[in-house]
């Protein structure tokens, strides 16, 4: 079993930043990559960013130049920094381990940034 648990989440102003944070424990092995998606009220889930274990990093349109992920492997840690927030940043934000075969998520963190 693999766990994931974030924090970071919360209310900000426009403009103003938060970094997410995802620790994993349990089963964590032959993990492709690593990644943050969000749900937006009304809106269906989308990928903000993804870090593979090369480090490759790839991003959505709307965050590009904003968010930056990385990840400290030697403590099973995924990071998603996110700068100049707008207010259309707002939603729930989930962490997802990607392995081959399944993929695990967290419980999620809301992120909320008021105008």
């Amino acid at each position: 079993q693999v766990h994931l648990v974030e924090s970071g989440g919360g209310l900000v102003q426009a403009g103003e930043s938060l970094r997410l944070s995802c620790a994993a424990s349990g089963s964590i092995f032959n993990i492709n990559a690593m990644a943050w998606y969000r749900q937006a009220p009304g809106k269906q889930r989308e990928l903000v960013a993804r870090i593979s274990n090369g480090g490759t990093t790839r991003y959505a349109d709307s965050v590009k130049g904003r968010f930056t992920i990385s990840r400290d492997n030697d403590k099973n840690t995924a990071y998603l920094q996110m700068n100049s927030l707008k207010p259309e940043d707002t939603a729930v934000y989930y962490c997802v381990l990607i392995r081959i075969g399944q993929d695990y998520w967290g419980q999620g963190t809301q992120v909320t940034v008021s105008s």
